[in-house]
């Protein structure tokens, strides 16, 4: 397989020098724990301090990972990266709300972003957050069987009405939808909950994706048994893979709860059941689609081979590679050059309400170390290059 990912003239060519200079300013920053911590710190204090740091944050580490502060707001940011390919996921990245006047306003977030996607062939999918349509809890205690209150299930019921809702609007404007995972102790009935909307509206394609987190050892097990069950009801599986965003969150619980934590004892191991998980869907590829979010350019590669071991074009429509906007635009941009289907994600909504998703990217690039500094390579590289020409 050709290796196209150090290519930094194609992987950067949208942005300019000084956006160039932001970045590489930005990912020394998150290259350094202690400065994550105390950015951290002192983010949080001056936002609830209401002091005026917002146009800071807009233009520095906002701008670099989001699209906008509305749906509109993203759409010059769609417009650019479609020129070079790119498609986006325009996705509504405000956290830990808990009440029911939020959970109805991520809905119409949803919804909107289905009407935009059905009109823009640059935003393929939609996409939401389980605990988006409804609180943490809820989900943990129906996961764990406990019996809810008469007060709980009628709550439970406006979550699924929820669901009903945005699933039936994306099959209706033929619309595919991501339905992203979360903490293990809540997945379980999220997952039923998606796996109810398969079995309503995949009765063709996919059109509703749940998300397997690979770091997660019994995700594959879980695949395979759905598939069993999707071939006995006759519809089709769509399914985004990721290697996951809350290992740390895990295995403290685990630990604290003294259970066995339910993350791979290694990142190799991580990597293997990624990996499989992916061989394992292509072998399937007649009733699943794949969206490969992976930040990953080795796996990036064994997908790509894969395609070609089975005669599959590089633009088959039922193979989606994704990124998160602001990194790795190296396998983004060459990727989208090599004809791929490519989709970043793109997060939008108020800058103090999507500051908890922007910590969580800071700390995550912190944590995977080898990220952060082939990041810093690149945009170096990108740079000298500019120079010398």
């Amino acid at each position: 397989m050709e290796k196209i990912f150090n290519n930094t003239e194609v992987a950067f060519s949208l942005k300019s020098d000084t956006e160039l200079d932001r970045a590489y300013f930005l990912f020394k920053m998150i290259a350094s724990q202690p400065l994550v911590r105390i950015g951290t710190a002192v983010t949080n204090f001056a936002l609830k301090a209401h002091l005026p740091v917002e146009g800071l944050i807009r233009a520095t580490v906002f701008d670099h990972f989001c699209g906008g502060t509305t749906e509109e707001d993203c759409l010059p940011v769609v417009d650019k990266m479609y020129t070079k390919g790119v498609s986006s996921v325009l996705d509504y990245s405000v956290e830990a709300k808990e009440d029911e006047v939020e959970f109805d306003m991520a809905l119409q977030k949803t919804l909107k972003t289905i009407v935009f996607a059905k009109e823009k062939n640059a935003i393929p999918f939609a996409v939401f957050k389980p605990t988006g349509f409804g609180r943490f809890e809820l989900y943990e205690k129906l996961g764990e069987g406990k019996q809810l209150n008469e007060a709980e299930q009628a709550e439970w019921g406006r979550v699924v009405a929820r669901f009903e809702k945005v699933c039936k609007s994306a099959h209706d404007n033929d619309v595919a939808l991501l339905i992203d995972a979360e903490e293990s102790w809540m997945q379980d009935a999220a997952d039923d909950l998606v796996t109810q909307m398969m079995q309503k509206y995949n009765k063709e394609k996919a059109i509703v994706f749940n998300t397997l987190q690979m770091y997660r050892w019994d995700r594959l097990d879980y695949l395979k048994k759905l598939h069993e069950q999707a071939k006995q009801e006759g519809f089709y599986i769509g399914m985004k893979v990721v290697r996951g965003a809350y290992m740390e969150k895990e295995n403290k619980r685990a630990e604290e709860k003294g259970y066995k934590s339910p993350i791979c004892a290694s990142k190799q191991a991580t990597d293997e059941n990624y990996d499989a998980c992916i061989a394992y869907m292509i072998k399937h590829i007649d009733t699943m689609a794949i969206f490969a979010g992976t930040h990953n350019e080795e796996s990036s590669y064994k997908l790509m081979q894969l395609m070609k071991e089975n005669d599959m074009a590089e633009a088959d429509s039922r193979i989606w590679f994704g990124q998160l906007y602001g990194m790795s635009d190296n396998i983004s941009f060459n990727l989208a050059a090599n004809a791929y289907n490519v989709a970043k994600y793109l997060p939008f909504g108020p800058v103090r309400d999507v500051m908890p998703y922007l910590i969580r990217r800071a700390e995550e690039n912190t944590s995977v170390a080898g990220q952060t500094s082939r990041e810093l390579n690149l945009i170096s590289a990108e740079r000298k290059r500019r120079k010398l020409n």
